[in-house]
């Protein structure tokens, strides 16, 4: 990963305004009849200040190997375990059995609404910070993860190698976002789920909404309703 910033370098700045945009967002609150009534999982959006100075998230590849979402890009993350004390420590957790991320090396700065799939699993967006660059050194579990890369999180903002796909649930249409990436070691398609999240996290850090038209999946939402089915 060669996108990393030498920690030489003035960064303090840049990184300290991060840290205070994600800091004021206030989350909406969850319904409680939802919290503990279907599976939960939480992924970790790391985020760290480039060489060129832009902010850039850190993302894998998935295994071509696994049941589910081979192959695909993803962020750090995985189920909650019985152990997990709440969702940051699911995301931290899994997050350095994936790629080598010590927890000590994450700063949390906030915990974004939780996220319903189509599988009616709950998803829980974890934003942290990674200032010390040198001290990260990417160990991708060889079972799990086909590649670590990083990309640039204003990318997911603009209407650039994007493109979209229109779907149906329940009689209501939303998009399905798809960005086109290369990076230094390889060509990626960041699409669905992980793209939604990296959407909305970038609003947040650069206080505008994408140049495109969203048009989020209504499922998505149902943590927040507490509209989700029962099994």
């Amino acid at each position: 990963m060669g996108s990393y910033k030498d920690p030489n370098h003035g960064s303090d700045d840049v990184v300290e305004n991060l840290v205070q945009r994600l800091r004021l967002y206030k989350p909406t609150p969850v319904s409680d009849e939802t919290q503990f009534s279907v599976k939960r999982a939480a992924v970790l959006v790391c985020i760290f200040h480039g060489n060129n100075g832009d902010l850039r998230v850190i993302l894998t590849k998935r295994s071509s190997s696994l049941s589910s979402h081979s192959g695909e890009v993803a962020l750090p993350g995985g189920k909650q375990e019985e152990t997990d004390i709440d969702d940051i420590q699911t995301a931290l957790r899994e997050a350095k059995e994936e790629i080598g991320l010590e927890p000590s090396l994450v700063s949390v700065v906030t915990v974004l609404e939780p996220i319903v799939t189509k599988h009616r699993m709950i998803v829980v967006p974890v934003v942290g910070i990674l200032s010390d660059t040198k001290a990260f050194d990417p160990c991708p579990c060889a079972d799990e993860v086909e590649a670590i890369f990083d990309a640039p999180l204003e990318m997911f903002l603009k209407d650039e190698n994007r493109w979209a796909e229109e779907k149906e649930w329940k009689g209501e249409k939303y998009l399905l976002h798809y960005f086109d990436y290369e990076a230094e070691n390889g060509k990626y398609l960041i699409w669905a789920f992980t793209a939604g999240v990296l959407i909305r996290v970038a609003s947040i850090v650069y206080q505008r909404p994408p140049a495109f038209l969203e048009l989020q999946p209504r499922f998505w939402d149902m943590a927040i309703t507490g509209d989700i089915p029962k099994p």
